[in-house]
């Protein structure tokens, strides 16, 4: 009998999936890492179970405690997955531009959610990394996992996501392109490619009003580039540890109506319906077209389901409200 002895065990191994339309104009052979193939319907999942498991080795968590997090909600997810196979409680805070069913989703997998402002800064107390440090402190036998500075995060890519990208192109990607939030995935991803070849190149996918691509650029980090923005998933108002500049060839920058225009072409002419970053990754790609020649194999990784944002990117009344629609 071929079966698993629980869901996590299905965590991994997505398939990759030729793009063709909305590719149309660029030479190479474009391949989707299709991440909402994860029992929680994204990329996050690999990391999320990787920080547990190290959590349980170094003794950070103990038997019946409690996961806190601060989440944009697939890593929330994710958690909550692993929380319940393994018998933890899970706090979730996440910021109030996330989609209605983000949050609706934790709840429905037993998540404590606590709705933070997005509208102040990182270290402000209200924030959602402020207010998830304070539940951990409080709480006893809790433990903060931090994705943004918990290098597990990292690890989990470079040890599941690099090599599988790796083995399904028969070692003949040569580009990699990744909307970047925490880093982990680029940095993880990254590293393992091109430690099999140097010569890969390694693009992330940015969004305006965060500060990765003029960083990466000038090593100097602008306050000035931080702004309030709609694009969820990625971009950062921080520099998390995760993040390993060095492996990064470049940044391109994609505004929210394009992210969330391409997310919807991606449904309606791929047949792909995904979540927000998605749009913004394959925009990002199509501003790359330059870099791409004939014999290429470019590998873009899409992180999470459409089923999240219905009352968002896929609803015409709120995309009109952005000016995304006319």
């Amino acid at each position: 009998m071929d079966y698993k002895n629980n869901i996590l065990e299905t965590i991994g191994n997505t398939p990759l999936v030729k793009i063709n339309k909305l590719v149309a104009d660029i030479p190479a052979l474009v391949l989707a890492k299709y991440e909402t193939f994860n029992p929680g319907n994204s990329v996050k999942d690999r990391m999320a179970i990787k920080m547990i498991e190290a959590a349980e080795e170094q003794g950070l968590i103990l038997p019946g405690g409690t996961i806190v997090e601060g989440t944009s909600g697939n890593t929330g997810m994710g958690l909550a997955l692993a929380a319940i196979i393994k018998g933890y409680k899970m706090v979730c805070t996440l910021a109030d531009k996330q989609s209605k069913e983000k949050i609706d989703i934790l709840r429905a997998v037993g998540c404590e959610v606590i709705v933070c402002p997005t509208n102040v800064g990182p270290e402000h107390p209200d924030s959602y990394y402020s207010t998830a440090k304070r539940i951990a402190a409080e709480r006893p036998n809790s433990w903060y996992v931090n994705q943004y500075d918990n290098l597990a995060n990292t690890q989990a890519h470079y040890e599941s996501t690099g090599p599988e990208i790796w083995e399904q192109t028969d070692g003949k990607v040569t580009h990699f392109v990744v909307g970047v939030g925490t880093g982990g995935t680029i940095s993880g991803v990254g590293k393992y490619l091109k430690e099999q070849n140097p010569n890969v190149k390694i693009w992330g996918v940015d969004t305006y009003g965060s500060v990765f691509k003029k960083y990466h650029e000038t090593g100097e980090f602008d306050e000035n580039e931080i702004y309030p923005y709609v694009t969820e998933g990625i971009g950062e108002d921080i520099l998390p540890k995760n993040v390993n500049f060095d492996i990064i060839d470049g940044f391109t920058k994609v505004t929210d109506k394009d992210a969330a225009v391409y997310t919807r072409r991606l449904a309606q002419e791929e047949g792909m319906f995904l979540g927000n970053s998605a749009g913004a990754a394959i925009k990002g790609l199509l501003q790359l077209k330059d870099e791409f020649k004939e014999d290429d194999v470019v590998v873009v990784l899409f992180h999470d389901h459409g089923s999240r944002y219905i009352g968002k990117i896929y609803n015409d009344e709120w995309m009109k409200e952005q000016g995304f629609m006319e």
